[in-house]
């Protein structure tokens, strides 16, 4: 589920990842990549390579994160 806590904790390290390594990751960027990950259909296609489903889930679990 998304909302499981393993789940959460990997967007909790997602969201720490990027603002180590790239920008400063707010939950409303986070947010906002979240739903371009199923949007973009470039993005989509290239995170479901590791499943189908992939991408949505990503983006459901990222958008309960930051609710």
């Amino acid at each position: 589920s998304p909302a499981a806590p393993e789940a959460q904790a990997l967007i909790a390290e997602l969201q720490r990842y990027i603002s180590s390594h790239y920008y400063n990751c707010t939950r409303e960027i986070l947010f906002g990549l979240g739903q371009m990950y199923v949007a973009d259909e470039r993005f989509k296609n290239n995170i479901d390579k590791h499943g189908e489903g992939t991408a949505s889930f990503i983006s459901s679990a990222i958008a309960h994160y930051c609710a």
